[in-house]
């Protein structure tokens, strides 16, 4: 603990964003370049060391965040980027998307404002690239067995580099034709820019990783036949399979899924189109779903030059303070946030009808109602109550040209074949099934992340990609050294 007041006598300082004007006028990330590195020793010195650091529960990935707090006061960044990365394979993909968890957890949150430990997780994976403290890592020798590893998600890349670093022959497959899942076409460009996905997948090359792009197993390559050719198989596909909005209405075209239009923005970013089919610009945008996705599309829609977007939460506005009775410390509250793209709409001022921001809080859709041409032009809502029980007199509508579905996954897309080809159990809930070593009813076939899992973060993803790589090195080999921080039926802390 190098300051044992720092926690009484340094105010918490957040890493500053770019002002709003300037950064939706561009795709690059919204912090200010530079200027986490200055304040960051201070705000680790903030860390108070406690005895029980419940940060370390509220992390699936068990992250030493004491210990590494403790080193960037001190500026050892060797040592810090060392304890960092020996629980975290991409501690800059957490640092910039996961949405802090261990915040919550901290003990000095219960009656202070939490350490920043996303912003010096993220200012020592950036200072590990800067110096040298990340090189790849080759196994010693190889151990003649093969994996394949089916999904360059997070998770998929996490078991990857680990079964790889074990010494395993690995081959991951993706039906994209680039790697990185959902981090590559799912993530825009101004949440995390995308050199940062290309140097670890450099890395994992470097290390022996093979890449397997333009590849849907199932599809273009039979389920079976794959298995064959590998003494392991890892799925870990994600929770693709987005879920409908079932209202009079929808057939009407402008309706479309947020991921159908995030890709295209992404490709716009890669430089494989000149202008995206389904851009924003010019129109009314209504996005339905309020979470992570939803202002994803937000802030795209602002970028595209968007006439107003307006985005419907079907959940009460919260209060900007924890629930102490509902949600108390250290469990992840629901509180009122305001995202970098929350921040853009409310100065902007992209939804005047708003409640906030450029959200509606407690409003259902009700129907779609479209032109002669069969495109749709205005959205009806009614308000609803706790219970989403419509709230009489209290129906509005909105103007809109292109509707974006944000309502999240229920489980792993099964068109290509891969789930019905391998014969895998799954859950009435559309997840795969699998015991507690992550094994499916197949033998040699894993199971990690969303597509077992259902829809979580960025850290339970990797989470899991560590734990099924330990679970698969110990059944080719009989044991494993690897970590395994979860056990498949692990959830986040609640009351």
């Amino acid at each position: 603990m190098a300051d044992p007041k720092g926690f009484m006598t340094t105010p918490r300082q957040d890493w500053p964003r770019r002002p709003v004007e300037e950064r939706v006028r561009d795709w690059d990330e919204v912090y200010v370049p530079g200027a986490l590195l200055p304040i960051i020793s201070k705000q680790a010195d903030r860390c108070m060391d406690c005895g029980i650091p419940f940060c370390h529960e509220a992390c699936p990935l068990g992250n030493l965040i004491p210990e590494w707090n403790d080193l960037v006061s001190r500026e050892d960044w060797r040592a810090a980027a060392d304890r960092l990365h020996a629980t975290n394979n991409f501690p800059e993909f957490t640092g910039r998307l996961c949405p802090a968890p261990c915040e919550a957890g901290c003990v000095l949150a219960i009656n202070q404002p939490a350490v920043t430990i996303k912003n010096v997780e993220c200012a020592i994976a950036d200072r590990a690239w800067a110096e040298g403290f990340a090189p790849p890592r080759p196994p010693d020798r190889l151990s003649g067995r093969t994996v394949a590893v089916i999904g360059s998600g997070p998770t998929g890349l996490a078991a990857a580099q680990q079964l790889t670093r074990a010494g395993h022959t690995v081959a991951v497959y993706e039906k994209d034709d680039r790697i990185g899942g959902l981090m590559r076409y799912g993530i825009p460009e101004f949440k995390m820019e995308k050199h940062h996905l290309e140097r670890r997948i450099e890395q994992m090359r470097a290390e022996g990783t093979k890449f397997r792009t333009s590849t849907a197993v199932g599809r273009d390559i039979g389920a079976a036949e794959l298995r064959s050719r590998y003494d392991a198989v890892v799925i870990a596909t994600g929770a693709t399979a987005w879920r409908e909005l079932t209202v009079p209405g929808r057939e009407l075209s402008g309706i479309r899924q947020a991921m159908e239009y995030l890709p295209l923005a992404n490709r716009v970013r890669e430089g494989d189109l000149e202008r995206s089919p389904m851009s924003a610009a010019g129109k009314h945008v209504v996005i339905v779903g309020g979470g992570d996705t939803g202002a994803d599309c937000l802030g795209t829609a602002v970028r595209d030059g968007a006439a107003s977007v307006t985005q419907l939460d079907i959940y009460a506005m919260p209060g900007a303070e924890r629930d102490e009775d509902a949600e108390p410390w250290p469990t992840y509250p629901k509180i009122y946030r305001l995202s970098a793209a929350h921040e853009e709409a409310r100065e902007l001022e992209t939804a005047p009808a708003a409640d906030a921001d450029a959200r509606l809080f407690a409003a259902s859709t009700l129907r779609f109602t479209g032109d002669a041409d069969g495109h749709v032009r205005s959205l009806h809502l009614v308000e609803v109550d706790a219970g989403r029980r419509p709230l009489p007199g209290t129906g509005r509508t909105l103007p809109a040209d292109l509707v974006l579905l944000a309502l999240g996954f229920s489980g792993p897309d099964r068109t290509d074949g891969l789930i019905d080809q391998l014969g895998l159990e799954m859950e009435p809930r559309g997840t795969i099934t699998r015991d507690a070593g992550f094994a499916t009813n197949v033998p040699g076939v894993f199971a990690a992340g969303d597509a077992a899992r259902g829809q979580s973060l960025i850290v339970w993803a990797i989470a899991e990609g560590r734990a099924v790589a330990a679970a698969v090195d110990r059944h080719l080999t009989g044991s494993s050294r690897l970590p395994a921080p979860i056990s498949p039926y692990d959830r986040p802390m609640t009351v």
